[in-house]
Order: structure tokens, then C-alpha cells, then sequence
């Protein structure tokens, strides 16, 4: 760190204290060169990851969103809490393990879909009734058939 009054380079600190709000660090400093003290703040540099919604908009990943749309498709299925938080987790780990901040919900979807497909196809269906927004029962049918197709040709788990 660089002194506000010499410009020398070396330093010590001389006192370290967390911010009320946790968010930053307070360091105090002693000059090697000047004897002077000054202080220096530390925080984490944080950018949100971005979800790009299918009209162009942007919001912040909300990790309770994802977990609240899993909870209303597997209402009354026998898919555990534990189960849920773990697709949650993959999702998160989807967007934090990617160079880029931003993610489309598509994207976010088809992999919530995948891990859903694996647990429960009941509320896979529902999941995909709402992400993909069926627009007539026979769009609803293409996907019940796929899935069963999936389950003949062993490709299903469930």
C-alpha cells in the first residue's frame, strides 16, 4: 500500500477491524518511512449474476425464486427438501462456474428441467407446463409423448 503522505511502499498494519455491517475491512496502517498513520478500507468487489428474461430484461439471480417455483411444481410429490436445495445449488453453481455474469432463463430452465426430469416426471410436467408456457393441449401432448418415448427407450430414469 502506498503512503498518502511519502508515497513509500512499505508499510504495517498496526489495527484490523470488521465494519458493523460486515462488509468491509478497516485497516489502520503505519508508514515504515514517515511514522504516519492512515487508513484503508477492504470490500469484496461484488457484480450480481444476471438473469436475461425472454423480453430482453434483466434481473438478479434470486436463489429463493428458483427455489420457489420447484416448490410449487413438486407440491404434494414425494421429492424431499434436500433434493430441492441441491437443484438449487447446481443452478447457482451453473452461474457462478461461468465466465460470463449473465445467463438467459432459458438456459436456467433446461437445466432445472434436467435435474427435475430425474427425480419426479410429475413435476417435471409442471415445471415445463409453466416455463414453456403451453399454449394449447396439444403443445402439453408433444411433451407427455417425448417423455414417455424417453421412459420406453430407457432414457428416463422414472
Amino acid at each position: 500500500m502506498k503512503c498518502p503522505y511519502c508515497g513509500y511502499l512499505q508499510d504495517r498494519v498496526v489495527d484490523s477491524r470488521e465494519s458493523k455491517e460486515a462488509d468491509s475491512i478497516r485497516r489502520r496502517r503505519e508508514c515504515e518511512k514517515c511514522n504516519r498513520r492512515f487508513t484503508t478500507y477492504e470490500r469484496i468487489d461484488e457484480i450480481p449474476y444476471m438473469v436475461v428474461k425472454k423480453d430482453g430484461r434483466r434481473e438478479r439471480f434470486d436463489r429463493q425464486k428458483v427455489l420457489s417455483g420447484l416448490l410449487r411444481a413438486c407440491e404434494k410429490r414425494p421429492v424431499s427438501s434436500t433434493q430441492l436445495e441441491t437443484v438449487v445449488d447446481a443452478t447457482e453453481s451453473y452461474l457462478m462456474d461461468a465466465p460470463e455474469r449473465e445467463r438467459t432463463t432459458s438456459e436456467i430452465g433446461e437445466l432445472i428441467m434436467k435435474h427435475l426430469k430425474g427425480l419426479d416426471t410429475v413435476a417435471y410436467i409442471r415445471f415445463a407446463s409453466v416455463y414453456r408456457d403451453f399454449k394449447d393441449v396439444r403443445e402439453f401432448k408433444e411433451e407427455l409423448e417425448d417423455l414417455l418415448e424417453s421412459h420406453r427407450t430407457g432414457k428416463g430414469k422414472k
